[in-house]
């Protein structure tokens, strides 16, 4: 079948070779008190 994907591959693959990276967040979430912020603005409009 075609539509399968081939895990021969994977079975093969060396986690060695990857190299460590950093994570870091970019896009943080607002804090409550940032949220009620800008609920209060909204309706102070």
């Amino acid at each position: 079948m075609a539509d399968k994907p081939d895990l021969g591959e994977i079975n093969s693959f060396d986690k060695a070779k990857l190299k460590k990276t950093e994570t870091q967040e970019k896009n943080t979430l607002p804090t409550k008190e940032t949220i009620e912020q800008e609920k209060q603005s909204e309706i102070s409009r």
